[in-house]
This record gives structure tokens, sequence and C-alpha cells, in this order.
């Protein structure tokens, strides 16, 4: 199959990209194709624990054409936005072609790009935007003894409902937003916590806001420019000290026992040398870029990242990369969606593949 334009995920920033195609009369089909991994709408939304509300979730930016409105913050975030991004697809036509596993990107025939599936299927596209996000890529960090603790161990993604905690002590691992939600929410059920960070945890009371938005992604950006990996979310923004958190520190429950010197078979020696027994650890380590798929393109630089200008990957120009780096946030994907579609709109339009340009 041929389309000009294909864009793999129909997440925020995958979506976005195809609304500004559709804007710009690129007919679905062999204009652009969607292509989305999940069996409906909502991206790695569909995929949260019930329990994280979209008034506790981090902000969800309204996709270009059709305002969010104002759900219930009670309500759970992945309902909202399963609701939203279908009624999105429906809205705009479009028709997005699911579940579809993407297992590689390579060069393809007649100066196209070859997307193939799992599954078998293959498409050629002239320019492949890519926005397949981070959830299926949880980073697991490696400490000694990690193999032999005889407790339970799951990551974010795995995470359902604090039920499952009952009677347990439970270790969370992670500096960054969720663990902080996490801990919270178990300790309001009863749980007994503890936290380890790798370095102390950093509260702010800069408020999160257009002005500071603009310089986490200067500094990020200043990374991908270079061709290093992106920075975690926290070690770009901090954690907001709100009055929820404030309480926590208070009450000693967002209070870091530092870095983890090993696991046990029954707990976790700290680095300080003191030791604690734990029935569950719980990884809040966060993610890494789902970017398999995008091997045989041979992307990596020596620093480990794919480096890039703008949503254009350097090395190469036919592929676009959203919700990567700088883009990672609702807001920044969305526009870099819009970014990636006016960037593949000029490719199609002047007929000359970026790679015979001098």
């Amino acid at each position: 199959m041929q389309t000009d334009v294909l864009v793999i995920g129909a997440g925020q920033a995958g979506l976005s990209a195809a609304y500004h195609l559709h804007r710009r009369s690129l007919p679905p089909g062999p204009g652009f194709t969607v292509l989305d991994a999940n069996p409906g709408p909502g991206g790695a939304w569909r995929h949260r624990w019930d329990s994280l509300t979209f008034g506790a979730a981090h902000a969800l930016h309204d996709l270009p054409g059709m305002p969010l409105g104002t759900p219930d913050p009670a309500e759970p975030a992945s309902a909202v936005v399963t609701r939203y991004y279908g009624r999105y697809e429906r809205e705009f036509g479009l028709d997005v072609v699911r579940p579809v596993a993407v297992s590689a990107v390579a060069e393809g025939s007649g100066g196209r790009l070859a997307v193939r599936a799992a599954d078998g299927r293959e498409w050629q596209a002239r320019v492949v935007i890519n926005a397949t996000g981070t959830w299926d890529r949880p980073y697991w960090p490696y400490y000694p003894g990690r193999e032999s603790f005889r407790g339970r161990q799951l990551h974010t993604r795995d995470f359902r409902s604090v039920a499952d905690f009952a009677g347990q002590k439970v270790l969370v691992v992670g500096g960054g937003t969720s663990a902080v939600q996490f801990l919270l929410q178990l300790h309001r059920a009863g749980v007994e916590t503890l936290w380890s960070t790798r370095r102390p945890p950093e509260f702010t009371l800069r408020p999160f806001d257009a002005e500071w938005g603009r310089a986490v992604e200067a500094k990020v950006s200043a990374r991908t420019r270079a061709g290093l990996p992106p920075l975690s979310v926290v070690s770009a923004t901090g954690l907001p000290l709100t009055e929820e958190y404030r309480r926590g520190i208070e009450d000693a429950v967002l209070v870091s026992r530092g870095p983890i010197g090993r696991l046990t078979e029954t707990g976790v020696v700290f680095a300080d040398g003191s030791d604690e027994s734990v029935d569950t650890v719980l990884w809040a380590t966060g993610f890494r870029a789902a970017l398999d798929h995008l091997a045989p393109l041979r992307l990596r630089e020596p620093g480990g990242g794919i480096r890039m200008d703008g949503v254009r990957v350097v090395r190469e120009p036919r592929l676009l990369l959203v919700g990567y780096g700088e883009s990672s946030s609702t807001l920044g994907a969305t526009r870099a969606g819009r970014a990636a579609a006016l960037e593949a709109v000029q490719q199609v339009a002047t007929g000359v593949l970026p790679t015979q340009r001098p």
C-alpha cells in the first residue's frame, strides 16, 4: 500500500499531525494514513489505572480544532481521554487503521520508506511521522539483588488499584510525579510506604506556566540537537510544591530514604546502610521513547540519542519525530504535530526527497 505521508501512533502528537494534514487537503488513504497499535482510541491514556482521575493527571491540552471542554475531575482520565480522542477521530474523519503493531521502518522502493507491521502488512510512504510515545518502553533500572527479591515487583504501567497492596509494605522507587502520586494514594489507603530516589527530590515553587514550559523545552532541545538522549521529565521540570505535596512532606510520606544500595530476598538495603523489609517494589522509574522499530534506519548518534533539527531527524529527513524530546508533553506534542504536518506537506509538494537535497 502506498501513501504520501504515514503517521505511526494516534495519541496527542499523531492526531495533531493528522488534523493538520487533513486541513491541508491531503486525502486520507493516498494522501496520508494513520496507524495505531491500540484496539481503539485513547493512545497510552486508555491503559491508565482507574484511580488516576482527570483532576489528578498531568494537564491535557486541547487538540487543534476541538476543545476538550471541562470534564468531571473525578472521572478516570482514561475514560475522559478515550472519549475525547474517539470523538476527535470521528469529527475529522481520520479513519485510523488499527490495531497495527509496526515492527520496522526501513528503506523502501522508489525513494520511499517501508513501514512493516508484525502481521506482514506493509506501507510505502514518502514521509513518515513517528508518534509512538513511550508507554511501550517502561524503564526498569538494575540494582544488585533485584533478581533475588522474593516479593512482587511491578512498574507504573502495571499499576491498577491501591486495593492490590492492602496489608503490604511498599517501596516506591522514582523521583517523578507518578511516584509522588502513588505514595499519596497508598498512604490514604492505609498502606505502609517507603520512598527511594537517586537524588533528593526537587520540589519547586516556580509556577508551571508558559514561560516555564519554554525554558524546559529549550533545555531538552539542546540535548536532542546534540544527539544526546532526552532528559527525564522530572530532571527538566522538578516537582511542583502543591499544598497536597506539602502535607505529604509534613506527614513524612514524601520524604526519600535516598538511593537503593541493593535488594535482598525480603527487602532493601539503602545506600546509607539502613535496611527495611518490604513486600512489593513499585518501580515508578519512567519510560523511554518507543523507537525500536526505527533501528533499521540506524539513527543513533555516538551520544546515544537521535540528533534532531526541530521535528526532523538529521540522519533521515524523511522521518519526522513527534512526542520525542522537547515535544513529549501534551502541549509540546500538539505543536510538534503541526510542525511535522507542515514539513511533510512541503516535502510532498516539492516532489524532492530530502535525501536528494544538496
